[in-house]
């Protein structure tokens, strides 16, 4: 009797069984042919244009999906270059520049070195963080996953024995995760677009090293979100005072009219990951109160 109040769905076969019957097929010209394939198991079909909104949303599903069955429930995401070194390589760098310019790029970057250590002190902060009365994981360290600042951020995570998030993109170089990400936690993406939302779906804080393009993209990005209220404030700390007020003429901005003096309010500068995490600790405790 049980089995017959069983929704009329789980009585068809799931797709992983009917792709298992479609490749035991008799080959006759009609089966050969790609216009005979599954659908969802042909990628020619898959990577063609009009079939671009159906990659958003798997882009979209997939990592939501899995993040959702690891109970992730909110994330720590940190921002940062690809190459500030790591302090014990720092020295490689001058030692490699063959002019004055190079030279003084490479101290510049060695001087830098010390934000791989906030940033990993910073993960592993943030993986102490207990599970919820849910089992849902919170603070969960999310990195862009690759080297130098975001290998910091989930090595942190693996030095707490704690799982971390990378979210690597394809690019037109070499890009592989570095080896601190979680394995089942690694996703790749094509699409920058859905790369950005997923870093901002469950995160509850924001880290923001010194960094370049990609960097800026996703900082200004995230404080745009902020300013204009599509998504509701949290704390976003910049590492390196001096830096981002030597790159990023903030005063100015507000001077010329084009963003608000409150707007500045939007980010707190800090130097240190004790400093950063009291700051976030503070900002949910308060969040608490009211």
């Amino acid at each position: 009797m049980a089995k017959d109040k069983q929704p009329h769905r789980s009585r068809f076969h799931k797709a992983k069984t009917e792709a298992q019957f479609a490749r035991q097929a008799t080959t006759t010209p009609q089966t050969a042919s790609p216009a005979y394939r599954l659908a969802f198991q042909d990628t020619d079909f898959l990577l063609r244009e009009d079939l671009r909104p159906v990659r958003f949303q798997l882009e979209l599903l997939k990592p939501e999906l899995l993040l959702d069955e690891a109970g992730i429930e909110s994330t720590l995401v940190i921002y940062g270059s690809a190459r500030i070194p790591e302090p014990g390589h720092a020295d490689s760098l001058e030692a490699a520049a063959t002019d004055d310019r190079q030279r003084d790029i490479a101290r510049r970057l060695k001087a830098k070195a010390k934000y791989y250590d906030e940033a990993r002190n910073l993960a592993r902060l943030a993986s102490q963080s207990p599970c919820d009365d849910m089992g849902c994981r919170h603070f969960v360290v999310c990195s862009g996953g690759g080297p130098s600042i975001m290998e910091a951020a989930n090595r942190g995570a693996a030095d707490e024995g704690r799982e971390s998030i990378g979210l690597n993109i394809v690019l037109p170089h070499e890009q592989a995760p570095n080896r601190y990400v979680t394995p089942s936690l690694s996703f790749q993406f094509h699409y920058f677009a859905l790369r950005k939302l997923h870093f901002l779906l469950r995160a509850r804080a924001v880290a923001v090293f010194p960094g370049g393009f990609g960097t800026l993209d996703e900082m200004f990005e995230l404080l745009t979100l902020i300013q204009t209220g599509k998504i509701k404030p949290i704390p976003v700390l910049l590492f390196g005072r001096k830096f981002w007020r030597r790159v990023i003429d903030f005063d100015a901005l507000v001077d010329e009219g084009v963003i608000s003096a409150p707007d500045l309010d939007l980010f707190t500068f800090v130097e240190t990951a004790d400093e950063a995490w009291a700051i976030i600790q503070n900002f949910y405790a308060k969040l608490e109160q009211t």
